[in-house]
């Protein structure tokens, strides 16, 4: 049955839903449609192409797990607070197929949205080392490797691996950055 109306905010929603489920591979216009019980046209109403609608699901990408982590982050305290709540907050977030963004960035052609918020994350944590006393270009050294990290970790939960659910595992990475 088509429903009578999906808005632009419904397709975005069913969009991210299914990246985050199963990747940007996922996010295909016809099975959204019948998930949504609308029709292609609907979707043509609201966006130009596909390539649109995956503009939209990295934007909220971005909004849920960068803005929203940093925001998270910045109401602790001292520049120590604010990495121990950046790293918390990093470790409690669930990302499930959003892991393999990186991998798919540049087939799905956000390759450049992908970098420009890699350097956000990457940005920031330097800089809240570099109020902890680090070198700035240390700092940016190991902020890479704190990204990488997680980014590694990230891929070893789509294999499921049990060590990973070692809640120590944080506190481990926290004291590796600030080494």
């Amino acid at each position: 049955m088509v429903k009578a109306s999906t808005s632009r905010d419904d397709w975005i929603d069913a969009a991210y839903a299914a990246f985050l489920r199963d990747g940007l591979g996922a996010v295909r216009v016809e099975p959204l449609a019948r998930a949504l019980g609308a029709t292609k046209g609907s979707f043509y109403w609201h966006f130009t192409d596909r390539a649109a609608l995956v503009d939209e699901v990295v934007a909220r990408w971005e909004t849920e797990q960068t803005d929203a982590v940093i925001t998270l982050a910045e109401a602790g305290g001292t520049p120590r607070e604010r990495l121990e709540g950046l790293f918390a907050a990093v470790a409690a977030m669930r990302r499930d197929a959003a892991a393999l963004l990186y991998v798919e960035a540049a087939a799905h052609g956000v390759g450049d949205a992908v970098v420009r918020v890699t350097r956000r994350r990457i940005d920031y944590l330097a800089g809240l080392l570099v109020e902890l006393g680090q070198d700035p270009d240390e700092a940016r050294r190991r902020s890479v490797v704190a990204l990488a990290t997680v980014l590694g970790i990230d891929q070893l939960r789509l294999v499921r691996l049990p060590d990973l659910a070692d809640p120590a595992l944080t506190a481990t990475a926290l004291a590796m950055v600030l080494a």
